[in-house]
């Protein structure tokens, strides 16, 4: 019950944090219109005629490659910068329930930040007879996807306390995992890497799994590597903030 407790109230710090400062609201601002922007007027949703939010759910991954480490970068590079790390880890919590409760702050933040995006489904749903399941899909894609993006960038928050440096590293990091398995990228790597390479690296990328969700189809398979996923970066994290506190 400790752990849970302590998990959440470190949760409920950082949540409070992001609302208390005006980038939180700029972040939904400039998200919704850039997702509407792009959806509207560069997808032409209205004019493709069709029910459809493909070309709605296709912009996330790209949006958030800009959003979700603007996000993260926070986390541990400003505590770290601060001093204020110190404090956090003489506190009567362990170093798991800091960085799940901090994690989790963060994923509530872009989790909302999605869900307000519901008058396009609304409309969508108004307007003609969309297909429910890749509508429910796609979010949980999507939300499976940033949380991902986050446990990227907050493993490279824990790397430094300059928050420009975590936010290119978990940038170039996140970018590499969505192009990994994009046809341009196998291609030149067939070219001079072996098979297992090839496929190795395009198991890595985040778009098949991704586009899975899109289409409805919720196979635990996918489920399995976001998590795993997820669940990786955060042991990064926990491996590089150990290592600060022991220097």
């Amino acid at each position: 019950m400790d752990f849970v407790r302590n998990t959440k109230a470190i949760a409920k710090r950082e949540l409070v944090s992001y609302f208390e400062s005006p980038v939180a609201y700029v972040f939904m601002i400039v998200f919704l219109m850039l997702l509407g922007f792009l959806t509207f007027f560069v997808s032409r949703f209205y004019e493709i005629g069709q029910a459809d939010l493909r070309p709605f759910f296709f912009w996330h991954p790209w949006l958030f490659l800009i959003l979700v480490p603007a996000a993260a970068m926070r986390l541990w590079a400003e505590e770290r910068r601060s001093g204020t790390i110190e404090t956090l880890l003489t506190l009567p919590v362990s170093m798991t329930e800091a960085i799940l409760g901090k994690f989790l702050a963060a994923w509530i933040f872009i989790g909302l930040i999605i869900a307000l995006t519901f008058p396009i489904v609304l409309t969508t749903v108004y307007l003609g007879d969309p297909d429910k399941g890749a509508i429910i899909g796609g979010y949980i894609g999507s939300f499976l996807l940033a949380g991902t993006y986050l446990a990227v960038g907050m493993m490279t928050s824990a790397f430094t306390r300059n928050q420009v440096i975590s936010f290119v590293l978990a940038l170039m990091i996140c970018l590499f995992l969505l192009l990994a398995g994009w046809p341009p990228v196998t291609d030149l790597l067939v070219k001079w890497a072996p098979d297992w390479l090839v496929n190795g690296v395009a198991a890595f990328s985040f778009m098949p799994h991704y586009e899975a969700f899109q289409k409805g189809i919720l196979d635990s398979r996918d489920f399995v590597y976001y998590l795993s996923a997820i669940a990786l970066m955060l042991f990064g994290t926990y491996i590089v903030v150990e290592s600060r506190k022991s220097a």
